[in-house]
């Protein structure tokens, strides 16, 4: 089994990170979404300064850094999974918020040619237009089916610039953070932040129901543990470079687990849609994957050289 788990790993963390948009629908009804994620995030911190402390895992060497941390922390988890959250609540199909904050990628993408200086290639600017086009074509059939709630889909849209943002936040000024320890400012920042929202918003009301006890069960250990344990297997085998491109696969398997959970039916044109936009993202991300890759491979060989001489 284990000689398998490599081959099973990038697979398994996509359906394990597909599996949080409709975890989240199974306990939302049981809780309001601020009251929950705040829950979540306090659980998740506690799991990882305990797997930090297992690990010797150094802490930021100033304040400034862990600030950086903190930002992202906000940006990535309390915002982004804020407005997914409240997209939900309010209604928005589980598919259809996985597959709008699908585009972060491309997004990201765009973003680091503005703010970073990083050159955007014609084929990201297409990925960009085949990603809204299918957004676009999933919205449409969504919105002739039925309603769909316009402060929820703004909600899904802010959690997308949020996580976009921060991804570049964090390569700017927090990459050099250690994960487990890193993860844990993360998750306490998006904590306290999501205790606000609730305090200022919230009647701080849950139904302690096996319903709402398996979905934050689910999205604490299996969701934020479990996957940050395949990243890391899939880092030591040299690996993270490809767990970008696995993201374009996430809004057709939160799609289709959305349809055998909650009947959520998808048309031809809502399929269509959904293949176009990940498409689109696999044009951004995937030569980015092989050049990164190409640039493990050509440091590898440097080093070995360099032993060589020595």
């Amino acid at each position: 089994m284990s000689s398998a788990l490599p081959y099973l790993a990038p697979p398994l963390f996509v359906l394990l990170w597909s599996s949080a948009f409709v975890g989240a629908k199974f306990g939302l009804p049981h809780a309001e979404p601020m009251t929950f994620l705040a829950i979540r995030f306090a659980l998740v911190t506690l799991l990882f300064v305990l797997i930090a402390r297992a690990l010797s895992a150094p802490w930021p060497s100033s304040w400034r850094q862990a600030g950086h941390i903190a930002v992202v922390g906000a940006l990535v988890q309390g915002v982004y999974l804020g407005g997914v959250f409240v997209a939900i609540h309010r209604g928005v199909p589980a598919g259809l918020a996985s597959l709008i904050v699908g585009l972060q990628p491309i997004l990201t993408a765009v973003l680091a040619g503005r703010l970073l200086g990083e050159r955007t290639s014609a084929r990201q600017w297409g990925g960009l237009v085949l990603g809204l086009a299918g957004v676009a074509m999933v919205l449409g059939e969504r919105m002739e089916a039925a309603h769909v709630d316009e402060i929820g889909l703004m909600t899904c849209i802010a959690g997308l610039v949020a996580i976009s943002f921060g991804t570049l936040h964090q390569k700017r000024y927090a990459s050099s953070m250690h994960v487990a320890s890193g993860s844990a400012i993360q998750n306490l920042t998006a904590a306290v932040l999501t205790v606000l929202g609730a305090l200022a918003f919230e009647g701080l009301h849950v139904e302690w129901v096996p319903a709402f006890t398996l979905s934050l069960t689910w999205l604490t250990v299996v969701v934020s543990i479990g996957a940050f344990s395949l990243l890391m297997m899939m880092i030591r085998l040299g690996e993270a470079v490809k767990v970008v491109s696995l993201f374009y696969m996430v809004p057709p398997t939160t799609a289709l687990l959305a349809w055998l959970a909650f009947d959520e039916r998808i048309g031809i044109v809502g399929a269509a849609g959904i293949a176009v936009t990940a498409f689109g993202v696999a044009m951004v991300v995937r030569p980015a994957a092989k050049a990164a890759e190409a640039k493990a491979a050509g440091a590898k060989v440097d080093g070995a050289k360099g032993d060589g001489r020595s």
